[in-house]
């Protein structure tokens, strides 16, 4: 019999997963029948509950759920799926109705703004472009990740503390390459555009920051004056409020924290934590069924949010407990707690399985939070709210409250902020092209990157400072992981102003390098030249960079798409020889102290029209070189001795020493074959180039080989070399 309520149980929890949920609560509700474990049924219970309401019998669910709590009370485990369910439908619910509102969505903002209400993003109003994604403020103190993107330090300080996985960038959401955030400092040429383009709302910041320091020291009253200054200067930032709740509750003000909660989510609807602070408020007033609400809809935004998940599973589990004279501690008033509760569980019992009005009244009670007080929809909803406890004021706390609300809004009219302004106007007046130069080039950021020490430089700049020096060129921080990464991020919100309010300066400065990397990638002038060692078409050729100049001349043939640069030996006269091969990049590994290990080989080979140099290296003017085609006789005579020293070099190669033949194939490659057309490449059967690179010879007596146009003329040269090796070698 076990064995079949096993497979019974499997059964229903395979339906569970698979959406049939009618299923699922038929077959715990047949097993049920069987149980006598007073544990093993409140399991039961619990699952069946939860299939229910994911089956849309919500009502029904509910009433499983007092039962299963009459046995013992629920934990938090037991309604991980009603609050999974619970804040699912408030976000279904809202992407619904953001739907049906978007065309007005502009309109209705603007009247309730109108009206001393801010609305729906009223904070962003003015400086949208320079919004950190976490807390969805202004941007104070910016550090900009390496991925590009930038928030407030102390957002990614909380992040780091309240979240046990490592730091995501909102942005990308990539974790992979945020670092250690103590070790980002404040972006210094942003934060000082902030702070001119946006005094006051930077004065505001300040204030909060001086506001925080002395909450930390407990001295609540001077922490609340500092936000009550604030506020006057920034009366739409949904922080401020937010914060201020916060300083109430530690002086137990609990109306006024709610008022400042209810505020910033009045500001900011969407964001996560004032929905957390208004539940915290509502809860030591004893209201929690609305706090319930609230902790359901931060969750609704922030599923991960665990201080709400927490909150949440604690308040479903004293409101589905059975009605005692005992309170939990976070619990202020008793005599509300107990009203409450008797009345969750006389709504429960009104409630039939099949009155589908019920179950949706219910539904809307629980799953829909206040996201704006002047919204119809959500005042329709409240008035279907059966859970909602009457709010216990007085006329003289309606009359504190009226009172302070008119002041708020006559000081906020008062006392107008840049964030009444558009951003355009502000910066239009503002903007100075030099706050935007690179310190470097002493020209217009392009590229901009961003270091973590806070500086930022065009792209090229910084990585030619690093070239020379692995430090940051102003305040000598470290930066060898950029040389090992070599994953240089843009900042992505310097680019935008760039981009957006100096078009005609970004226009001249692409202009610029658009003309630059134009001539960077002429292979025929200017073409840099590696003056090092011989180098031959289709032979490999590894090369070990470390000196600065080669670290430029390689990253400009990569940035340039080219990946190509000439190769030559060295001349005391000219500097470097007349005849060379240009040499492809395949793949470079960098090391941290700034050395590179470059995988080239041969292609072309060239002759030099002119020697020059560009910032430190050789270039040259060249053109390219490409043996004679014959024909006939001549073609005939050639393949003939083509093959004859093919095979004199198969001799050669195999009267090597085994070490000696496994050490040229591990650098080399071994030897190619014939190829089945003796004249189709440019250069010549590449096994002679091959050959030409292993033999035991000097550059200089390689160096003719490389000029030569005649395939006889090289293939007479090569056995004459072979025959030399074969004389030696019986001597």
């Amino acid at each position: 019999m076990g064995t079949e309520s096993e497979s019974m149980l499997h059964l229903a929890a395979e339906a569970f997963q698979s959406k049939n949920f009618d299923l699922a609560a038929d077959i715990y509700e047949c097993q049920l029948t069987c149980l006598g474990d007073p544990r093993s049924r409140q399991e039961l219970m619990v699952k069946q509950a939860d299939a229910l309401a994911y089956g849309g019998k919500f009502s029904e669910a509910l009433d499983v759920y007092r039962h299963a709590s009459e046995i013992e009370l629920l934990r938090p485990a037991h309604l991980a799926n009603l609050i999974e369910y619970l804040s699912g439908s408030i976000r279904r619910q809202d992407d619904g109705d953001s739907l049906r509102s978007s065309p007005r969505r502009g309109e209705e903002a603007g009247a309730a703004v109108a009206a001393g209400c801010p609305a729906v993003g009223a904070t962003g109003r003015g400086y949208e472009d320079f919004t950190c994604r976490i807390c969805l403020s202004f941007l104070f103190e910016p550090v900009t990740l390496s991925c590009g993107h930038c928030f407030c330090k102390k957002c990614l300080e909380r992040e780091r503390k309240e979240k046990e996985r490592p730091v995501r960038c909102k942005e990308c959401r990539d974790s992979s390459r945020v670092a250690d955030v103590q070790s980002y400092r404040v972006n210094v040429v942003l934060s000082n555009l902030l702070a001119k383009w946006f005094p006051s709302l930077h004065q505001a910041g300040r204030l909060r920051r001086e506001g925080n320091a002395l909450y930390t020291e407990k001295r609540m009253e001077a922490a609340l004056e500092k936000y009550n200054q604030a506020i006057l200067i920034a009366p739409l930032d949904h922080i401020l409020f937010s914060n201020r709740s916060q300083i109430h509750s530690s002086l137990k003000r609990y109306e006024k924290a709610l008022r400042d909660a209810e505020m910033a989510c009045r500001l900011m609807p969407h964001w996560s934590k004032g929905h957390v602070r208004k539940a915290q408020a509502l809860v030591t007033l004893g209201r929690t069924e609305e706090a319930l609400r609230e902790y359901l809809g931060c969750l609704s935004i922030e599923p991960d949010c665990r201080l709400a998940k927490t909150e949440a599973h604690k308040l479903l589990c004293d409101l589905l407990a059975p009605v005692t004279d005992q309170v939990p501690e976070h619990i202020s008033d008793y005599s509300n707690i107990l009203s409450s509760r008797a009345h969750i569980k006389n709504s429960f019992q009104s409630l039939s399985p099949g009155s589908s009005s019920s179950e949706s009244g219910l539904i809307s009670a629980l799953s829909a939070p206040e996201w704006s007080e002047g919204n119809p929809e959500v005042r329709r909803l409240d008035n279907c709210f059966l859970l909602k406890r009457k709010r216990r004021s007085t006329k003289e706390e309606v009359e504190e409250e009226g009172q302070e609300r008119t002041e708020d809004h006559k000081r906020s009219k008062s006392e107008p902020t840049e964030e009444s302004d558009s951003l355009s106007s502000a910066v239009g007046d503002l903007l100075d092209p030099a706050d935007l130069e690179c310190s470097l080039c002493m020209r217009l950021f392009y590229e901009p990157v961003t270091t973590a020490c806070g500086h930022t430089f065009c792209l090229q700049c910084l990585e030619r400072c690093l070239d020379h020096n692995a430090k940051c060129p102003l305040c000598k921080e470290e930066l060898s992981e950029y040389l090992v990464q070599r994953q240089y991020c843009k900042t992505v919100l310097m680019e935008n102003l760039i981009s957006k309010y100096l078009p005609s300066e970004l226009m001249e400065r692409q202009k610029i390098h658009q003309e630059e990397m134009a001539e960077l990638s002429n292979l025929n002038k200017n073409v840099p030249i590696f003056v090092c060692t011989m180098a031959f078409p289709t032979v490999p050729c590894p090369l070990h960079i470390f000196e600065p100049c080669y670290r430029l001349m390689i990253r400009r043939c990569m940035e340039t798409g080219t990946n190509c640069f000439g190769m030559c030996l060295g001349d005391n006269l000219k500097g470097f020889a007349d005849y060379g091969c240009l040499l492809e990049i395949r793949a470079v590994k960098f090391f941290s102290d700034g050395r590179s290990v470059v995988d080239t080989i041969g292609r072309r080979r060239f002759k030099v029209i002119q020697h020059s140099e560009r910032d430190g290296y050789n270039t040259a003017d060249i053109e390219y070189l490409e043996d004679v085609k014959v024909e006939g006789v001549a073609e005939r005579e050639l393949q003939s001795l083509h093959d004859a020293v093919y095979d004199q070099a198969l001799v050669w190669v195999n009267s090597l020493k085994a070490e000696q033949k496994e050490r040229i194939e591990g650098h080399f490659g071994p030897m190619p074959e014939k190829d089945s057309e003796l004249q189709a490449s440019p250069n010549g059967p590449s096994w002679c180039w091959w050959l030409l690179a292993v033999l035991p010879l000097e550059g200089r007596a390689q160096l003719p080989f490389l000029a030569l146009t005649s395939l006889k003329d090289r293939l007479s040269g090569i056995r004459k070399v072979l025959l030399f090796m074969a004389q030696n070698r019986h001597r």
